[in-house]
């Protein structure tokens, strides 16, 4: 499943970032690596951001990249 599907309230952890470029090095300097585990705190009325904790800090995504961020689900 991807970063997208998760639910507020709900964590899981990174497998795999299909993400290139840039943005795969900014992501991944803010702590999105494989490994890692988030949790999605609040999803925007329409869905797009979605606010993710990940380590000690907020991060809001868009839809189309939390898409391409693959997670297992972490109880």
């Amino acid at each position: 499943m991807t970063l997208a599907d998760v639910k507020p309230g709900q964590s899981g952890k990174i497998v795999k970032i299909q993400i290139t470029g840039a943005l795969k090095r900014r992501l991944m300097d803010m702590g999105v690596v494989a490994g890692t585990v988030v949790r999605v705190e609040k999803v925007a009325p329409l869905g797009d951001p979605l606010e993710v904790q990940i380590k000690s800090y907020q991060l809001s995504l868009r839809k189309a990249e939390a898409d391409k961020i693959e997670v297992e689900a972490v109880r």
